[in-house]
């Protein structure tokens, strides 16, 4: 029993099916079943067969997944502990979505890592979507985002921060008066960030309630760019409040309310973990850490680092 054939197993428990396992996997369906073929053989069990509804798992393939998991997450795990025992570090794993990474992350893991001389943060940027296949893979120990609306029972989140989304325009806009219709704000040039290419989230929440076309929507690698780029009259842009407060105090960007429908603005952002007894000391910490005023204070306030500074920094991008 290799980790080569347990994963291929547990990606097929997880993904229902040996095709997109094959897909996460990056090999071929002939290699996903060979190696469940080899698990089959050497356990004498059939583990699973398929049905016209699905996959359908005997009672031995239903407790070879649960140790399936548990024996990859120990392994992950052993080479990250010897890793860090041989150079006298720790290492926490922290997948963000890039709305969080870009605004809150910052000042969040800045101070948090400052509280620990030994312990080194390696911040990646992904899709919300992606977190669960992260957290089951063993590549991050803790994934920030989104609220989700569902999780896996073997998923835990946390909501801790709540926040709001506000549109903007920058100071010679002609929308920059105060109100506009939704008609308007749907025929306007809209100046986005990362976040709104993903399915869920606040940000694309606002484009659906708005139903704004995708032609009038430009995406930027950041979401600095993309205010900055609203500063300069060049569309609206949609941004969480807390960053653009002193932009809009200074004149330099503008609010902009919808006069003739109520949009639901609002965002929160939460940890995921998995359930297990086994999490990781650091990443349990961050979770308990998250809900600190010292830490909602750092997120808020920024540290004024760019996500760039946190080791190593081809984990971190802001587009893909």
């Amino acid at each position: 029993m290799t980790p080569t054939q347990l994963r291929a197993f547990a990606a097929v428990v997880r993904l229902g099916s040996v095709k997109d396992a094959a897909a996460e996997l990056d090999v071929s369906e002939a290699a996903v079943s060979l190696h469940v073929g080899k698990l089959r053989r050497e356990l004498g069990d059939q583990l699973f067969t398929r049905t016209a509804a699905g996959i359908a798992f005997t009672p031995g393939g239903l407790r070879l997944a649960s140790r399936a998991t548990e024996m990859l997450g120990l392994a992950d795990r052993t080479v990250i502990e010897v890793s860090q025992a041989g150079n006298g570090r720790r290492l926490l794993r922290v997948a963000a979505s890039s709305l969080f990474a870009e605004h809150a992350a910052p000042g969040l893991i800045e101070l948090f890592a400052s509280r620990a001389n030994d312990l080194t943060v390696e911040l990646s940027v992904h899709s919300p979507q992606k977190f669960g296949t992260l957290l089951h893979t063993r590549s991050v120990d803790v994934a920030i985002g989104p609220s989700p609306e569902t999780v896996h029972e073997s998923v835990a989140h946390h909501r801790f921060l709540n926040y709001r989304l506000t549109i903007v325009a920058g100071p010679e806009h002609p929308l920059a008066a105060g109100h506009a219709t939704a008609h308007q704000l749907r025929q306007e040039t809209w100046l986005l960030g990362p976040s709104a290419a993903a399915e869920t989230g606040a940000v694309p929440t606002v484009l659906k309630q708005l139903n704004v076309p995708e032609e009038h929507q430009q995406i930027f690698q950041s979401h600095a760019a993309a205010l900055e780029e609203a500063k300069h009259n060049k569309g609206l842009a949609l941004a969480v409040s807390f960053v653009v407060a002193q932009d809009v105090a200074n004149g330099h960007l503008a609010r902009v309310a919808v006069s003739d429908l109520p949009l639901r603005m609002d965002g929160s952002w939460s940890t995921q973990t998995l359930v297990e007894h086994g999490l990781p000391t650091v990443a349990a910490e961050l979770v308990r850490f998250v809900t600190t005023p010292r830490a909602t204070q750092a997120m808020l306030r920024g540290s004024g680092v760019h996500v760039g500074r946190f080791r190593p920094s081809i984990h971190v991008t802001l587009w893909s």
